[in-house]
């Protein structure tokens, strides 16, 4: 999960290397290799994806940037919430949150 998280907090919006999408940049689905498929929405500092895992499990979060920092809200697969904040000074990110099994996380590192 962590490295999903830094990709998403650097700028990847994909959640599977071979995910095939179509429609536009205010909104677009997705299906990857693995048969999950999920809906990306944008809206101005917002995004918002829902997803189903191949198991037919849903997931959802939502995404909004003010600045330097972006706050990530979710629920997963397993129905529990996870919450993440992350903020980028120069070259140097930091994040922490609470993951779905209410553990604190908390991680920085440093992007080219």
């Amino acid at each position: 999960m962590r490295t999903f998280l830094k990709a998403l907090i650097i700028g990847s919006m994909a959640l599977s290397l071979q995910a095939s999408c179509i429609g536009s940049s205010a909104f677009s689905t997705c299906t990857d290799s693995s048969g999950n498929s999920y809906s990306v929405s944008r809206f101005g500092n917002m995004t918002v994806v829902n997803g189903t895992a191949s198991n037919g499990n849903a997931w959802s979060q939502t995404s909004q940037t003010f600045g330097n920092t972006t706050f990530t809200n979710g629920t997963a697969a397993n129905g529990r919430s996870w919450n993440q904040t992350t903020t980028k000074f120069g070259n140097m990110v930091t994040t922490y949150g609470t993951d779905s099994r209410g553990n604190s996380f908390s991680d920085s590192w440093i992007v080219d």
